[in-house]
């Protein structure tokens, strides 16, 4: 059954936690996973978050936090002492407690890093703090299974053993040489199958896809969609194994990638929270707003330079917003699959040519239906001299958006400006501008024995 939070669930665990009623709420707690726990913590004021955590197990307390949206996770934790902190740290991935470290000032990092139980945590903690945000070195975690090419596959069973008890989710066993170089992995299957007197170099597959630590984690994420990877091995410029990167930090990334294009698409100059101030909030819109009305502006500039116009056939008005949404449409459509087209390095790269000339197929095909259907409403508003001048109009502005669409992100790309964020609100403003102009154009050609 899927658990649904209240306002009257929360204030009874409130009303708990004001009478340190220790039983009631682990009791309730128990009946929860911990992502529903997440979303209590979420509604809570940082002391009661804290004293709801200790009540938990240690375990899943660590999981919780762990997996707690980074932007509010600092909130909940400055509730929390560094000893405190230390034993929740002790438990979790090396990767995740990175993060969770990386969020609280140098002093509470350090006194965390000194009271870790797990000397080895501490370790790999210390190894991992010294990568910059963005490349696999800051994303991997420390904890995985390896095995030397000269064991085994006894004396490997032995050591998986061992080595499982600090290791959440076993996705393959890597094998190294004696002096940690990578050389392959070998599947459990194999392992299991295999004869124990088998020596693990006859039976692992030296066909490995990994990436050092300094790689971007995009392209990370890039290899492990393309493979289709639950993990995927970090090595350093010796080819030594450091670490690993499994799939739920990719997914992490994708996401918060997905997340970022959707805003920068949309005009926004920066990221936006819900809980976010109401300057915040406007200053990241207000920019690409402005640029948005001075667009207007220039497009109502033009409308008036054709005042003569409108002045013999008023109906020429009535098509200017599907002239401008039209274009903007047809802009922001063609950009978004020129913007995916650049994000996918995967494949061979087609020519700005092709690009073009498929563009334009398209661009007439589209243009033609549009403008018969927006042609033959002439008819039946009653203005039939109108008809070659909007089914005209409508087939010059897709075909030119369908250009601007195309060519405005590739022009971007090429001089260095990410087009996510550049493209929508110029390709929109353009497309007005240059539409419009177009349609009067056309209207003051063909009309002109008016």
């Amino acid at each position: 059954m899927t658990f649904e939070l209240t306002k009257d669930y929360l204030d009874h665990l409130q009303s708990a936690i004001d009478a340190g009623d220790d039983t009631l709420l682990r009791s309730e707690m128990e009946e929860l996973f911990p992502a529903d726990i997440s979303g209590i913590l979420y509604e809570l004021d940082p002391e009661p978050a804290r004293y709801l955590l200790g009540l938990l197990d240690r375990a899943i307390g660590a999981e919780i936090l762990a997996n707690l949206d980074p932007n509010d996770r600092p909130r909940l934790l400055k509730a929390f002492s560094s000893e405190e902190l230390a034993p929740f740290i002790n438990l979790m991935d090396s990767d995740d407690a990175v993060d969770l470290l990386n969020e609280q000032a140098i002093q509470v990092r350090e006194e965390v890093i000194g009271l870790l139980e797990d000397r080895e945590q501490a370790r790999f903690i210390l190894d991992l703090l010294h990568y910059e945000d963005g490349v696999a070195g800051s994303l991997m975690q420390k904890e995985l299974i390896k095995i030397n090419v000269n064991l085994t596959v006894n004396a490997c069973i032995e050591e998986i053993r061992q080595q499982a008890e600090n290791v959440e989710n076993v996705y393959a066993v890597y094998v190294i040489d004696d002096n940690g170089k990578l050389l392959g992995l070998v599947s459990l299957k194999k392992i299991v199958l295999a004869r124990k007197t088998a020596k693990i170099a006859d039976i692992y597959d030296d066909d490995v896809v990994y990436v050092e630590t300094y790689r971007p984690v995009a392209e990370v994420a890039e290899v492990m969609q393309k493979y289709d990877l639950d993990a995927i091995p970090v090595v350093n410029v010796q080819q030594r194994l450091l670490g690993r990167i499994t799939i739920d930090d990719v997914v992490d990334v994708i996401t918060e990638q997905a997340e970022e294009d959707i805003q920068v698409i949309s005009g926004l100059s920066g990221e936006v929270e819900e809980d976010d101030t109401i300057w915040q909030r406007s200053k990241v819109q207000l920019p690409w707003l402005v640029a948005g009305a001075v667009g207007s502006l220039l497009a109502a500039t033009v409308i008036n330079g054709f005042q003569s116009e409108l002045g013999k056939i008023a109906a020429l008005a009535a098509f200017i917003p599907i002239i401008g949404s039209t274009g903007g449409n047809v802009g922001i459509q063609t950009s978004s699959l020129i913007l995916q087209s650049l994000t996918d390095t995967s494949g061979l790269s087609t020519t700005l040519g092709r690009r073009l000339i498929r563009t334009l197929l398209v661009a007439i095909i589209n243009g033609l239906v549009v403008g018969l259907i927006a042609g033959a409403y002439t008819f039946i508003i009653g203005e039939p001299r109108l008809f070659f001048v909007i089914a005209s109009s409508l087939l010059a502005v897709v075909l030119l958006a369908s250009f601007m669409g195309t060519v405005t992100p590739l022009l971007l790309n090429r001089i260095g400006i990410n087009p996510a964020v550049a493209s929508g609100p110029f390709i929109t403003t353009a497309n007005d501008l240059i539409g419009i102009g177009v349609y009067f154009m056309i209207a003051q050609w063909l009309l002109a024995e008016v």
